[in-house]
C-alpha cells in the first residue's frame, strides 16, 4: 500500500487525500490550524469563494458536489453599483442556467474534513505546522503548535498543499534548476460584512456578484447562506486611496460615504469590522517544476497561487487533484511517471489563469461600469446566441466549461481574430458598395 503524506488541509489537501484514500492508499493529512469540527467557523481572513463547473466536477469524484452545492448561492451575473448609486445588471452568459456559486470557504473546508474523517485509511493531524522537508529521507517535518514538539512523517509521496507560503516548496527552491517567482499587487484586501435586514432578508440581490468599480480600486460583495454578504475591499495598500490612509473610524466612514454611499446604510458595524479584520496581500506565485523526482509534489497555491479576480484559484487547485487522480488511474502509484506528466499537463494552464486573473482585475475595477464595456459584452452575447456551436466568450470558456485554461485562452483569441477579419471584410464591402453607388 502506497503511503502518502499531505501537508495542508485547507481545500486542495483534503480533496486529494480523499481521492487517494479511495484508491486504497494510506494517507496522512497534516494541518497547522485546529480541527474545524471543534474550532468552529472563522471569518474575516479569506475571500469568499466562487465555485464553478471545474471545481464541481472535481468534487463529484469524491461524491461531494451535492453536499457543497446545497449551501451554495448561484450568481448569474454582476450587479454594478455606480457612484450615483444606480444599478446595472450584467448577466454572465446568454444561457440562464449559467452561474458561478458563492460558497463559504470555512463551510467547504468543514465538508471536506468531515468526508475525509469517514475514510478508515485516512488519518488527520491538526495543530501541526509543516516547517521543512527532509528530501533525502522523504520526510515532512512538522511542529506541534500547542506543545512545540517536532515530528517527522515519511511517505512514498509527500505533497505540499500548504498554501502560497508553502514550507515544502521553500525547501524545493533550494534545489538546483528549480525556478520560482512571486509578484505582489500594490493592492491588498480587507473583508467586511453586510448583515441580513431587520426582517432577516438579503439586503442586496443574492443572485448577483455585486461590484462597486471606482477606477484603481473597488469593493465586491458575495451572498452567504445566512443571508448576509461578505464584502471585500480591494484597495491600494498605500497612497491617496490606500488602506494606510485610514486611521480613524471617521476616516473610514467618510471614505465609504464618498465611494460606496449605497452600501453604508447596509453596514451598521462598518467601522468596527474595518478595525477588527486584517488587511492582507495579493500575490501571484509561479514555479517549475511542481515535483521533485518521483517523491514530492506541489498542488494548489503551493504551486500556483493566483489573485482572486477570475474566481478560479480554488477551481484550479481542485483540477490539480483531478489530474493526479486521472494519472493514478493510468499509472497506478508509479510516481516517477505520474509527477513529471502532472507538471507538464498542468503548468501552462496555471500560468494562463494567473495571467487572466490579473487582466480581470483591471476589467472589474476600471471597465465594467463603462458604456463601451457593456456594448462589448452585448456584442459577445449576440454572437454567442447566433453561433453557439462555434463561438463562446472567454468568460464562458473559463467559468462554465472544463476546457483547459490555456486552450480556452487560445480559442478565444482565435475566435476574436476571425470576427475581426469578418468585420473588416464587411466594412470593405460596404465601402465598395457606397463608392459604386456614388460614382
Amino acid at each position: 500500500m502506497s503511503r502518502i503524506v499531505i501537508a495542508g488541509a485547507g481545500l486542495a489537501g483534503p480533496l486529494l487525500a480523499i481521492l487517494f484514500a479511495r484508491r486504497g492508499m494510506h494517507v496522512e493529512l497534516f494541518e497547522r490550524r485546529s480541527d474545524p469540527r471543534r474550532a468552529g467557523l472563522i471569518g474575516g481572513r479569506s475571500i469568499n469563494l466562487a465555485l464553478s463547473i471545474r471545481g464541481i466536477t472535481a468534487l463529484r469524484r469524491a461524491g461531494l458536489d451535492a453536499v457543497v452545492l446545497r449551501d451554495a448561492l448561484p450568481m448569474r451575473g454582476r450587479m454594478i453599483h455606480a457612484p450615483d448609486s444606480s444599478l446595472a445588471f450584467q448577466p454572465y452568459s446568454k444561457n440562464p442556467g449559467d452561474a458561478i456559486n458563492s460558497v463559504s470557504r470555512a463551510r467547504l473546508n468543514l465538508s471536506l474534513i468531515e468526508a475525509a474523517a469517514a475514510l478508515p485509511n485516512l488519518v488527520m493531524h491538526f495543530d501541526c505546522a509543516c516547517t521543512d522537508l527532509d528530501i533525502e529521507r522523504n520526510e515532512a517535518i512538522f511542529t506541534d503548535t500547542t506543545t512545540g514538539a517536532t515530528r517527522r512523517a515519511a511517505g512514498d509521496l509527500v505533497v505540499g498543499a500548504d498554501g502560497a507560503y508553502s514550507a515544502i516548496r521553500q525547501r524545493l527552491q533550494k534545489q538546483e534548476r528549480f525556478n520560482f517567482r512571486q509578484d505582489y499587487l500594490e493592492h491588498g484586501y480587507k473583508e467586511l460584512t453586510i448583515p441580513p435586514t431587520s426582517s432577516g432578508e438579503f439586503a442586496l440581490d443574492p443572485a448577483a456578484l455585486h461590484i462597486w468599480p471606482r477606477g484603481g480600486f473597488m469593493m465586491i460583495a458575495l451572498p452567504n447562506a445566512d443571508r448576509s454578504f461578505t464584502c471585500t475591499c480591494f484597495w491600494p495598500l498605500s497612497g491617496p486611496d490606500g488602506f494606510d490612509q485610514l486611521t480613524t473610524d471617521e476616516g473610514v466612514l467618510e471614505r465609504f460615504r464618498r465611494n460606496f454611499a449605497d452600501a453604508v446604510p447596509l453596514m451598521p458595524t462598518l467601522a468596527r469590522d474595518y478595525r477588527a479584520n486584517p488587511t492582507s496581500a495579493l500575490v501571484t506565485i509561479r514555479c517549475m517544476p511542481w515535483h521533485s523526482g518521483g517523491r514530492v509534489a506541489l498542488i494548489g497555491d503551493a504551486a500556483h497561487a493566483i489573485v482572486p479576480f477570475f474566481g478560479q484559484g480554488m477551481n484550479a487547485a481542485f483540477e490539480d487533484c483531478a489530474a493526479l487522480d486521472d494519472l493514478c488511474q493510468r499509472h497506478g502509484t508509479d510516481w516517477s511517471k505520474i509527477l513529471p506528466e502532472y507538471t507538464a499537463q498542468r503548468k501552462r494552464h496555471a500560468d494562463a489563469i494567473a495571467d487572466l486573473a490579473l487582466e480581470n482585475f483591471i476589467e472589474m475595477r476600471d471597465k465594467v461600469g463603462s458604456r463601451a464595456f457593456r456594448a462589448k459584452k452585448k456584442w459577445e452575447k449576440l454572437i454567442h446566441r447566433l453561433l453557439p456551436g462555434w463561438y463562446q466568450p472567454l468568460y464562458n470558456l473559463i467559468s462554465f466549461s472544463t476546457v483547459p485554461y490555456d486552450d480556452a485562452r487560445r480559442l478565444a483569441a482565435s475566435q476574436a481574430r476571425v470576427i475581426r477579419a469578418v468585420l473588416i471584410v464587411i466594412a470593405a464591402l460596404i465601402a465598395l458598395l457606397l463608392i459604386t453607388l456614388i460614382f
